[in-house]
């Protein structure tokens, strides 16, 4: 009976995973994506020097006249944080997941707008913006970060203002290319138009030799299949390189960046709340795939099996009853991936295996549950979960893993607790207060009936910053032993922070 519902899993996984790849590989599938093939040579004679604008130097790239480029008007921004351009839509989105394939890997990408705004100035203005966490994990390790700042202008225009990149190898950070900030090393750089156009050309970075792209509309009101069904008014683009390539981008309204494709490969939007976000509280199901999750990688680990066995078979019950509603079509082949998995390591009573596919189920668990629980819940979760990640790892004798795992802690905690700049007294940072009650200092009810981003107590605050600099110094000298031990104080300093219940989760009506 087991052998039949593996094999149906697999059977869906292919089904589905084929579905959302078919935009790349094969795009007469996929509505608007007939002309989508990516570039990967310069084509010589069309080359052309360009100067790109203030700061930058000569660039020698097949760039497009300047009388084509929209992007060439000094920006006006009296209310630049209200970013509500429906193809780019940065204040209006609070968390968006894209997975994929990235070199022939699991690509995934949480994108997070964080509770502060950062002020730069450019050309004389004091431009505040706001502030945007990119989490790249490549092959389920640590890949990339960066620290983004958008602002829209009076025209409706949304403007790239800099970013803090921190590019990852084997845990730690190898170095910060890409990294940029308007006026200091060059322009504000055109993300979004206000209302683009075919033939529109225009460069969300701007700085030739750290960060360069031109952008040119292919074709607007395009119909895509997103997670919540069709999706109209989307438009295609082709973005050229610093080092010469393209790849071809879909931004769909209420989701930005819908999706990136090159040769096969693809980052989608795999879900983005609010936009597909869902009313009442987490259904009982995803709570029996949580909970069991959490039971099966306890059972795992103490070997027992009956007890784990018993746990999959609830899941798989769970997931027969959820998955027969409308999921989102990458989160279901996600899930139904991580629980073939399972499956298997299960039943070849396999512990490091088992706890590592019980860790993807709890965390495509979480993904589908933030249609119906605020981020700061679910980064709370996921934090719980990146320490138990942190256990099997410290078991695998992995010092690299170990050290990709608690940046990705640090990462989660930053957009949990704290906002660069906060400048209030008494106030250690302004985050998605996941907070008890008895550590709120500010109830103040959230946009839309969601956690507050409100104040946490500074004391809460510095236990967890201390246990989590204690874990981060064990594993710097490579001491496994003290980590394991740091890293099960640092959930134990948890207790008043509302981490994981499963069956509970706020009404987003």
């Amino acid at each position: 009976m087991r052998t039949m519902r593996t094999m149906g899993f697999l059977l869906i996984l292919l089904l589905v995973g084929s579905a959302a790849l078919s935009g790349c590989t094969n795009p007469d599938k996929n509505a608007g994506l007939q002309q989508i093939q990516a570039k990967t040579q310069i084509t010589s004679d069309s080359t052309v020097d360009a100067v790109a604008g203030e700061g930058s130097a000569e660039i020698s790239l097949p760039v497009a006249p300047a009388s084509e480029r929209v992007d060439l008007y000094e920006p006006s921004f009296s209310d630049p944080t209200n970013a509500t351009n429906p193809l780019l839509p940065v204040s209006e989105l609070d968390q968006v997941i894209l997975l994929g394939r990235v070199d022939g890997f699991p690509f995934r990408v949480v994108a997070t707008l964080l509770p502060g705004t950062k002020t730069i100035e450019w050309n004389g203005q004091q431009v505040e913006t706001l502030e945007s966490q990119y989490v790249a994990f490549l092959d389920g390790r640590i890949h990339e970060v960066a620290l983004d700042w958008y602002a829209q202008d009076d025209k409706g225009a949304v403007w790239y203002l800099g970013e803090d990149v921190f590019n990852y190898e084997d845990g730690v950070i190898a170095d910060t290319d890409g990294t940029w900030l308007a006026g200091r090393d060059g322009p504000v750089a055109m993300i979004m138009p206000g209302d683009p156009r075919v033939g529109d050309v225009y460069r969300p970075e701007n700085i030739p030799g750290t960060a360069f792209e031109e952008v040119t509309v292919r074709s607007i009101n395009e119909t895509m299949h997103g997670p919540r069904g069709h999706v109209n008014g989307s438009i295609i683009v082709e973005e050229l390189h610093m080092d010469g390539t393209y790849e071809d981008k879909i931004f769909a309204p209420g989701y930005g960046e819908f999706l990136v494709c090159v040769e096969g490969e693809l980052e989608a939007v795999a879900l983005a709340v609010p936009t597909d976000a869902l009313s009442g509280t987490t259904p009982a199901e995803l709570v029996i795939l949580s909970t069991g999750a959490a039971d099966t990688f306890d059972a795992s680990q103490s070997g027992d099996w009956n007890a784990a066995s018993a746990s999959v078979d609830a899941m798989i019950a769970a997931w027969d009853m959820y998955q027969a509603g409308d999921v989102p079509r990458m989160l279901d082949a996600q899930m139904s991936n991580a629980l073939v998995v399972l499956v298997a390591a299960v039943d070849a009573r396999q512990p490091e295996e088992a706890r590592q596919a019980a860790i993807d189920v709890a965390r495509a668990c979480l993904d589908l549950q933030l249609q119906y629980r605020p981020p700061a819940e679910i980064d709370l979760a996921r934090f719980d979960l990146c320490i138990r990640q942190i256990m099997v790892d410290i078991a695998a004798d992995d010092p690299g893993a170990v050290k990709g795992d608690i940046a990705t802690l640090g990462w989660i905690w930053d957009r949990i607790a704290y906002t660069p700049d906060s400048g209030l007294s008494g106030k250690l940072s302004r985050g998605w207060c996941g907070i008890s009650d008895t550590g709120r200092t500010d109830t103040q009810p959230g946009p839309g009936g969601k956690l507050s981003r409100g104040w946490c107590d500074s004391s809460d605050i510095s236990r967890i910053d201390t246990r989590l600099d204690d874990l981060r110094a064990a594993a710097d000298v490579g001491d496994l032993t003290a980590a394991a031990d740091r890293a099960a104080k640092l959930r134990d300093a948890l207790t008043g922070f509302e981490v994981e219940n499963g069956d509970e989760g706020e009404d987003k009506d």
